[in-house]
């Protein structure tokens, strides 16, 4: 383990899908999503196969003993990857990475649902704060005084369904993790994405102008480096150590709204997003003391004999 290796590439990889998600927003406003979700997918492949290459992987990390879930997972990733990109063109960028920290709430809680995890009172705790949290980033959205036809409102139901789709994926994962490798999974959901993207082609592709394609092929080649150093931090740190980090995204997508896209935040949205962190934070917490508890257990527990 090389814990600050660990912790520098899951950084930067934050910083790429920020400055990913950066490319999208600002080819938004001509591209339709379910374009930019084949830009962002199919770019990434060769990406992610010339890494399996040059780790000799490029055989046995392609093999699945799953392809429905596999077929499950994309469908619902894409679902999520396709509300996202849409609510990057109606929300301003801070706003969306605010309320995209819902996912990993969700994660708990559809957990608990679909695959029986114990949730104790602590956690339970931590999901409700974070989720009060989102409710008050939404709140200028979707209050009663608030003007329902705009497109702000749409972009937070918007965004907000891709964290509900986004958390479902990774339920999946979960599943998907005991019979398949990494770079399996990342390989099949890029094809599985960039293949149901092709079926919004009748419904308002676009031919982009030069600066917009070079955006666009420049978003699926980030894509795919920040998936690799994303699964690479991973093999160097404890996921409870690195993933705190992932709250980085903040600072950074305030900083390019500011400066790239003139988006001023908000106080409220400011508050709401700190409340989630808090509760995010909280949640990782939590689960490595218990994983530090559990691993002590299983130390103290006497040989057995059989």
């Amino acid at each position: 383990m090389q814990p600050l290796r660990g912790i520098a590439l899951k950084i930067a990889s934050v910083c790429i899908f920020v400055a990913m998600a950066s490319l999208i927003k600002a080819t938004s406003d001509h591209v339709p999503p379910g374009q930019a979700v084949f830009f962002r997918s199919f770019f990434a492949i060769p990406v992610i196969l010339v890494w399996l290459a040059a780790r000799r992987e490029l055989g046995s990390g392609l093999k699945t003993a799953n392809p429905m879930g596999h077929l499950w997972r994309g469908l619902i990733g894409t679902t999520s990857m396709f509300l996202g990109f849409a609510g990057l063109g109606l929300l301003p960028l801070p706003e969306v990475t605010a309320i995209g920290y819902a996912a990993p709430l969700l994660v708990v809680v559809f957990a608990a649902m679909f695959l029986n995890e114990n949730v104790r009172l602590f956690r339970l705790s931590a999901v409700v704060l974070g989720m009060i949290g989102v409710m008050i980033v939404l709140s200028p959205r979707l209050s009663v005084g608030a003007d329902l036809n705009t497109t702000e409102t749409l972009g937070a139901v918007v965004v907000l369904g891709s964290a509900i789709f986004a958390a479902l994926a990774q339920v999946f994962v979960r599943k998907l993790v005991q019979t398949e490798g990494t770079a399996a999974i990342v390989f099949w959901f890029s094809v599985t994405a960039t293949c149901l993207s092709l079926l919004t082609l009748f419904w308002g592709w676009v031919w982009p102008s030069p600066k917009e394609a070079a955006l666009l092929v420049l978003a699926g080649l980030l894509g795919g480096i920040g998936q690799i150093l994303l699964t690479t931090s991973y093999r160097h740190a404890d996921a409870s150590l690195i993933a705190p980090f992932e709250y980085t995204s903040m600072l950074l997508a305030l900083g390019v709204g500011f400066f790239v896209f003139d988006e001023v935040p908000t106080l409220t949205m400011i508050l709401g997003a700190a409340i989630i962190i808090v509760a995010g934070v909280s949640i990782i917490l939590r689960e490595r003391h218990l994983g530090l508890e559990r691993a002590r257990q299983r130390k103290a527990m006497p040989p057995s004999n059989s």
